[in-house]
């Protein structure tokens, strides 16, 4: 009776170890380790015991868990990785942006101080005209 439970018991795994033939197409790497997991289970039918059956599906089921885990954090990487791409971008763009207002206003003070310049400039060639020819006022 034992053997009998054992033996529904590993069938029950095996079938839960079985992909789905959609699950198959959409990942490429899952068919190697299908395969090999099919080969395994068909030696384990050959030529083992039922508890040495259990112990290669336990051992199946942890490639299988494991592979998942693996497929997730790959997935869970690369939308941090685009997250933390789109916010350096961002920041980026702004320092950029920060930057260019800072020297548009340095270019703005110096056309002002240009200007005030000029118009002293003007203001003491006159006055230096002025002083020069003294009788021209009179």
């Amino acid at each position: 009776m034992e053997f009998v439970m054992l033996g529904k018991e590993t069938e029950s795994l095996r079938k839960r170890m079985k992909p789905d033939v959609k699950e198959k197409e959409e990942d490429p790497g899952h068919n190697a380790i299908g395969e090999m997991a099919e080969k395994e289970e068909t030696e384990a039918d050959i030529a083992g015991s039922v508890e040495m059956g259990l112990h290669i599906t336990h051992i199946l089921v942890k490639i299988e868990c494991f592979t998942q885990l693996v497929s997730e954090l790959l997935e869970s990487g690369k939308t941090m990785f685009k997250e933390l791409s789109d916010e350096f971008e961002e920041r980026l763009i702004m320092i950029h942006k920060e930057q260019m207002e800072k020297w548009q206003d340095e270019i703005k003070e110096i056309r002002l101080l240009d200007a005030s310049n000029e118009e002293v400039n003007v203001t003491l060639r006159n006055a230096q005209y002025l002083l020069q020819n003294p009788h021209v006022d009179s």
